[in-house]
């Protein structure tokens, strides 16, 4: 049987404790990369009443906004603003007691017009979600 010199003996180990260490970090990698949705999602809006763009008969009641995720409700803001710009309500934004991922504002009765909702919150994983859109009131 061969003895193996100490030359061999130190290269097997270093060997040995790369290809454990590569094992280890590739390990990781992968942890992280199938992680990576959770760690990089923010909130993202799914479902608005009145919706974008939306043709209303009917003056609606309140706004409502709903998201993937948990929001900071001391942080939402929520408001309605005619084609002039003028805002319609001082009113805070209120989470949804059924759901804490839905905030509503109620709102004054609409004449016929068109008008924005803009909103800005931010997502339990600290980051701000701002947009707007428009819905229309048809005249009575």
């Amino acid at each position: 049987m061969k003895r193996e010199s100490f030359v061999e003996l130190l290269i097997k180990k270093i060997v040995t404790k790369i290809n454990i260490s590569s094992f280890v970090m590739g390990l990781v990698s992968l942890v992280l990369l199938s992680s990576s949705n959770v760690v990089f999602a923010h909130a993202a809006l799914t479902k608005a009443e009145p919706a974008r763009r939306a043709v209303l008969t009917i003056s609606p009641k309140q706004v409502r906004l709903w998201f993937n995720e948990e929001i900071e409700a001391d942080y939402a803001s929520l408001s309605l603003y005619d084609a002039n710009g003028k805002a319609l309500t001082e009113k805070k934004p209120l989470v949804h007691p059924d759901d804490a991922k839905s905030i509503y504002l109620e709102l004054p009765e609409l004449a016929g017009g068109q008008y924005t909702v803009k909103f800005r919150v931010l997502s339990v994983d600290g980051h701000v979600v701002d947009s707007e859109y428009n819905f229309t009131v048809k005249n009575k």
